[in-house]
């Protein structure tokens, strides 16, 4: 179980670090409101990650299977960028993903 926690804390470092990357090049390079929703939504996939992996370290042999309480953070998203008019749909829901390449990224650095 060590493993998991050690593996997990990793994930969600290089998560940040690929949203703070992420989010300084789309300062430099677009304006600050574009910048902004990438960062409401990289926190929305933080967030997501820590709700995935704490259901996953709560399954034993007699649950049924993952919790479905992680799915509302991309659903808020959503709904929250149809709603505020600061907050873009696409930046937002591209931040959010950002874990995906961070999960690469933690894949590659594993098998050296």
């Amino acid at each position: 179980m060590e493993d998991f926690y050690r593996l997990q804390r990793r994930l969600l470092l290089a998560t940040v670090m690929v949203s703070l990357v992420t989010i300084s090049i789309v300062a430099l390079t677009m304006n600050l409101s574009v910048a902004g929703s990438v960062f409401v939504g990289s926190c929305a996939g933080l967030l997501y990650v820590r709700l995935l992996a704490r259901s996953v370290a709560r399954l034993s042999d007699q649950s049924r299977g993952l919790g479905r309480f992680q799915l509302i953070v991309p659903t808020l998203l959503v709904v929250g960028s149809a709603k505020l008019p600061q907050l873009d749909l696409l930046p937002a829901f591209l931040g959010f993903l950002l874990y995906k390449p961070a999960l690469i990224l933690q894949h590659v650095f594993d098998d050296r």
